[in-house]
């Protein structure tokens, strides 16, 4: 029997700026290990809908494994192993009942690296489709032209459907990566560092795309640049991988406060660029 994982009402939380927030995703003292190794420690956060919250923080702080744990990709490595609670509307995505391609349905994944499949670009982007349904020509048709839309990429692509994604550009890729993922309706969409890749025209189209799909979308980005961090994110959260703080969450606020005036002198340090 698999866990209902389908929208509902949550409590609401109330920042400085009144702004009433519905979390969709709810982390709980949440740790993780590499074997011995700890990535993560007791990190408390919550994903609110419809924003884009940054993860940010120097090498070896736990940023991409965190981004894994929201949609259990993590485990995948099989050497992973997660203490805590993760709840995407209000239900526990690592409950033993948990349905675990809904999940990973609702939460879609973008990796630095484009990853287009050796297939058409309609079969791209219907890939994920056909494994959860068997649609008909028509929608399939629709939800193709649908995604491509919605990844700025359809006016590109819509005279050579049948071309390899191979054949396109490292900036195309990453937007029909982009599709193949909104094509299975997620609620989330997790990115980590999808612009690192990327030349800069590409990266400012990614990122002028992700303010488009916040619009229908929870967007969580992993990312190293804190110029991009502060143009397309809400929130930020800043992982700390001092020695004795590895994997620990230091701060978590709204993008604009933490960019100007963060309150731990760490995080202070690091948006200033004095290390990381």
């Amino acid at each position: 029997m698999s866990m209902s994982l389908s929208p509902q009402q949550s409590s609401v939380r109330s920042t400085s700026l009144e702004e009433s927030l519905t979390p969709v995703l709810r982390v709980r003292d949440l740790s993780c290990f590499y074997g011995r190794t700890k990535a993560l420690e007791a990190v408390s956060m919550e994903i609110y809908e419809g924003k884009v919250t940054a993860i940010i923080g120097p090498s070896g702080c736990g940023k991409s494994t965190f981004l894994k744990t929201l949609n259990r990709i993590g485990e995948m490595e099989s050497n992973l192993r997660i203490q805590g609670k993760i709840e995407l509307f209000g239900k526990d995505i690592y409950d033993r009942k948990v349905n675990l391609n809904l999940v990973r349905r609702l939460v879609g994944m973008i990796f630095q690296q484009p990853n287009p499949f050796a297939m058409s670009i309609f079969d791209n982007v219907v890939y994920g489709v056909r494994a959860f349904s068997r649609p008909r020509e028509s929608e399939l048709n629709r939800i193709v032209e649908t995604s491509l839309k919605s990844a700025a990429l359809w006016d590109e692509v819509k005279d050579n459907l049948d071309g390899s994604g191979l054949d396109l550009s490292g900036g195309q890729q990453q937007r029909l990566c982009i599709a193949r993922a909104l094509a299975v309706s997620p609620k989330v969409l997790l990115m980590d560092e999808p612009c690192s890749a990327l030349d800069p025209i590409a990266t400012m189209k990614i990122e002028s795309l992700i303010r488009e799909l916040q619009k229908k979308l929870t967007i969580v980005i992993v990312t190293h640049n804190m110029q991009q961090a502060a143009r397309v994110s809400d929130y930020t959260a800043f992982f700390s991988a001092d020695e004795n703080r590895i994997g620990q969450l230091v701060e978590f606020d709204q993008t604009a406060q933490m960019f100007m005036e963060a309150s731990q002198q760490n995080t202070r340090d690091y948006v200033a660029g004095r290390f990381g």
